[in-house]
């Protein structure tokens, strides 16, 4: 028998489903737990009172996965380390854009990324991983997680289902089963799209055939949950840099995983021992972010396409790599088509004579901000050459299609009109 849903967590009015742009105005949160505060406050404390010692044993069998009989169902509060108002509060709203059955708040989108790599892929193990990946993942994948005792084999991004199984099939023969398919999509910096439900699908194969599942994780940092949503295509995770378009004013440092309660148990566990979890006023500033995301998430949607279509038909830009410019006939449109709900704020475009010229353009920026990340209100720009990507082998680099004059675009919510001026002048100096 199914225990009644608490009134904070209700999502449907009078038989009405309620949508996530309305769910995360109040959502896991009553106001009269604390004074009616119309908001949550910042819970700024390390440790909580049990109401008995025999409560506080029981909480701790529960966090260690020991029940008994008459313990608590619910998480209570123990140790900031554990759990924090604030923290379950966001936790809660994270699942509302991707409709997932649990979240997790981390230090950071690397700490999300590591921690959960670590709770998946125990030694002995592979990772198959589509590539290009965000930089520091790619470096931590190839470099760090064969100390782990987990080897790891990729496939490129835009691969067909055959190719991915191939690649799955000859990773499983060199170095046995395979425990985590990692994907990134949109690809960071190329926009490259990863068919999700072709790996779902490649992942039932091998469970079939090797009697293991692979976990399928995917890195939405570059769409966001506003303009991709992975769980409905296949994945179990979702993962983010909550920094960027979830966060969305270049505040904080910030990351999340969204999806499959069994499997984020398991991640939970290990981030309670690393200690990778966010601190309960990054927790605030994200739940108060999450309440603009669709509006901000959807005027940058609009402003990149402005951008983009002006860079297409500059004489000075080579390429754009921008997902509405994909040709009918590209394999690589047909999953755009089917997986996203948008083209997204964040591309890259080519600028002819190289790096040197691309240089010169970001020098001469002068409303668009010359800085790494992405997602912000402000526009930014960067080489990721020489900056994001800069430890990606330079062959790798070279056969996903990133040449030495890349530069990636971040599109904020300005005004577009200025956006263009800007370009403009910027691009006279190439």
């Amino acid at each position: 028998m199914s225990k009644p849903q608490k009134s904070y967590r209700k999502r449907e009015i009078a038989g009405h489903t309620l949508s996530p742009e309305s769910l995360v105005m109040g959502f896991g949160y009553d106001p009269f737990m604390s004074e009616g505060s119309i908001k949550p406050p910042i819970f700024m404390t390390s440790t909580f009172a049990f109401k008995s010692a025999r409560e506080g044993e029981a909480l701790f069998r529960r966090l260690a996965g020991r029940m008994e009989v008459g313990d608590p169902e619910d998480a209570d509060l123990i140790y900031t380390r554990f759990n924090n108002p604030n923290m379950e509060v966001l936790e809660d709203r994270l699942t509302l854009y991707d409709d997932g059955e649990a979240a997790l708040a981390f230090s950071s989108g690397m700490s999300a990324i590591t921690t959960a790599l670590f709770a998946c892929a125990e030694p002995g193990t592979g990772i198959l991983h589509s590539s290009p990946l965000y930089g520091a993942s790619e470096v931590f994948i190839r470099s760090f997680m064969p100390d782990w005792g987990v080897r790891s084999a990729e496939f490129d991004a835009w691969s067909t289902e055959d190719q991915i199984l191939k690649a799955a099939r000859d990773a499983v023969a060199r170095f046995g089963p395979i425990s985590v398919i990692f994907t990134e999509s949109p690809a960071n910096p190329t926009n490259a799209l990863v068919d999700i439900a072709a790996c779902a699908r490649v992942a039932s194969i091998l469970e079939q055939e090797t009697g293991r599942r692979p976990i399928l994780m995917c890195d939405n940092t570059m769409m966001g949950p506003v303009g991709h949503k992975p769980l409905k295509h296949g994945a179990d995770l979702a993962l983010y840099s909550l920094t960027k378009y979830v966060g969305g004013h270049s505040d904080l440092i910030a990351g999340g995983i969204v999806g499959n309660d069994e499997i984020l148990t398991k991640v939970r566990r290990m981030r309670n021992y690393l200690g990778t979890m966010l601190d309960a006023h990054s927790c605030w500033l994200l739940t108060r972010s999450l309440e603009t995301v669709q509006l901000r998430m959807e005027r940058a949607f609009s402003n990149a396409r402005i951008c983009a279509n002006y860079l297409k038909d500059h004489p000075k830009v080579a390429r754009v790599m921008y997902p509405e410019f994909l040709a009918a006939g590209d394999p690589q449109r047909k999953v755009f088509e089917e997986q996203c709900d948008a083209a997204g704020a964040t591309f890259s475009f080519d600028v002819t004579g190289g790096k040197e010229a691309a240089f010169r353009m970001l020098d001469k920026l002068q409303l668009i901000k010359l800085a790494v990340s992405l997602g912000g209100t402000e526009s930014l720009m960067c080489h990721p050459g020489s900056t994001t990507h800069s430890a990606v082998p330079a062959d790798v680099r070279a056969r996903i299609g990133f040449t030495d004059g890349l530069i990636r675009f971040s599109v904020g919510i300005e005004a577009p009109d200025d956006l263009v001026v800007d370009l403009k002048q910027a691009l006279e100096h190439v």
